[in-house]
């Protein structure tokens, strides 16, 4: 499954049987090994037996071996999630301990099940520690569910960090993880404290890198001693204010059209068109009143025409006259390019709190791996929710071996000084295994008869290839010989 996952173009795991029939199946997995065998029934008895043990506990038990031989830090770990979107129904009972289920979509289906796929990785983009849950999972706790578990079993003499968007940043997470684990985290703008830091005007220090600035304070949020840096990105406020500006014209027309229809309704006395007008003004704070009045309808209550001695009941309609808030207008856009971070580790500074929060992107990496239509790792044609959480791993399992090869490969060609053709002819020492899996592509064993003697070629090994087999070492080389 693995080699399926990491094939080439249009080759989803369901069809692995079509797979094998066009590779040289007994060169790769050993004499006597048949496409036939590898059927969609065989993998469910592997996907089955995956399930039986764990899925999270037998890709722990890959890492753990893996960290020992390989000697990995952990100084940084990302933690992060993803949903996948599933066609067909699936029951809501079943033998999983996941359950495929409606929740909040990251691709925009709200009318298709999912699952969620945790991942915690390391800084080069390869993933220690995944686990699988429902469909309507909360991100605040999965990623503490995540975080302990990984803890538990870390054995590392590293300070390490654990680093999160702001789901993880909650009072009682901060709580759950303690004092002794640190963590680093963006502050959302829903913490009350974190919204005035964002609005105040205070005195920032340049960074080395000159499209950032900082200003450190410190925060007892959740009861936990914390230092918080409030930075700005030149950068991020140069795309944020355009996205400002181009939906700010479109913000204010909304805005008259709904004052429009508030001057249309009716109200049955004077103090309730007042306090609607003023709680619409909370509402839509981009605008303010010039004035604020009422007016008084007379009309007739029910239908038809009123008679002559018939009494009017008077009505009563909001007349307000609006226009732009320019004090809220400006505050806003003095916040574009702004954000907060936050660590528990009182002595981390500024500068190094900002680069270990920028690698969180390894993991989003990660995720668009998985999501890529390239491998198709993640096409999944399973029914049974306990077998999905088995397929997850195996998933992980393909990323975790693409993020160390691309790694290794791209160490040995800064090691040795050689460089690979990219895409654009350009030779390179960072290429991604994408392309070079493509640069593959063509290698083909053939078969030929002479006489009573069968050989076996291989086609298509160029000088380029032979080279990039020799830096990744004889593991490799030997089923290209």
């Amino acid at each position: 499954m693995i080699l399926n996952g990491l094939g080439y173009p249009d080759r989803p795991l369901y069809m692995t049987s079509e797979f094998f029939s066009k590779v040289p199946c007994e060169r790769l997995l050993g004499s006597g090994v048949l496409p036939d065998y590898l059927n969609d029934d065989a993998l469910g008895r592997c996907l089955d037996a995956i399930y039986k043990y764990g899925p999270t506990e037998l890709f722990s038990n890959i890492v753990f071996e893996m960290m020992r031989l390989q000697g990995w830090h952990t100084h940084l770990l990302h933690v992060d999630t993803t949903s996948f979107s599933l066609y067909g129904e699936y029951p809501e009972e079943g033998e999983a301990d996941i359950k495929i289920s409606l929740g909040l979509p990251k691709d925009g289906r709200w009318d298709l099940k999912r699952f969620v796929l945790g991942l915690v990785c390391n800084r080069l983009g390869v993933p220690l520690f995944m686990k699988s849950f429902s469909g309507n999972e909360s991100d605040r706790n999965s990623l503490l569910e995540m975080i302990n578990e990984l803890k538990t079993g870390l054995a590392s003499t590293d300070k390490t960090y654990y680093v999160a968007d702001s789901a993880l940043y909650t009072d009682s997470n901060l709580q759950g993880i303690g004092q002794s684990t640190f963590w680093i985290s963006r502050v959302p703008q829903t913490v009350g404290e974190a919204d005035q830091l964002l609005d105040a005007c205070v005195e920032m220090t340049q960074c080395r890198d000159a499209r950032y600035s900082y200003y450190e304070t410190v925060s007892n949020y959740g009861g936990i001693s914390q230092k918080w840096v409030l930075v700005h990105s030149k950068e991020m406020e140069y795309v944020a204010m355009r996205t400002f500006e181009k939906g700010l014209a479109e913000n204010i027309e909304k805005t008259g059209k709904s004052l429009w229809h508030l001057s249309n309704q009716e109200f049955f006395c004077r103090e309730d068109a007042v306090k609607a007008a003023l709680k619409w003004a909370k509402k839509h704070p981009l605008a303010e009143f010039v004035s604020l009045d009422t007016t008084t309808v007379k009309k007739k209550r029910g239908r038809g025409r009123p008679k002559n001695d018939e009494k009017l009941e008077a009505v009563y309609h909001v007349d307000a006259v609006m226009k732009v808030n320019e004090k809220e207008v400006e505050r806003r856009r003095g916040r574009l390019g702004r954000f907060i971070l936050a660590t528990n580790d009182l002595e981390l500074d500024a500068e190094s709190l900002l680069n270990y929060y920028k690698e969180q992107g390894v993991v989003e990496r990660g995720f668009r791996f998985l999501k890529d239509d390239t491998f198709r790792v993640s096409n999944v044609y399973l029914k049974k929710p306990h077998r999905i959480q088995a397929l997850a791993m195996i998933m992980v399992l393909c990323l975790m071996i693409y993020s160390l090869l691309e790694w290794k490969l791209r160490q040995k060609l800064k090691e040795t000084g050689k460089t690979v053709r990219s895409q654009i002819r350009k030779q390179v020492q960072n290429p991604s295994m994408k392309w070079v899996f493509f640069l593959f592509y063509g290698v083909a064993e053939i078969l030929i008869q002479r006489g009573d003697i069968l050989y076996k070629e291989l086609l298509n090994m160029t000088d380029e290839l032979q080279s990039l087999l020799g830096l990744l070492g004889t593991d490799y080389e030997k089923y290209y010989n």
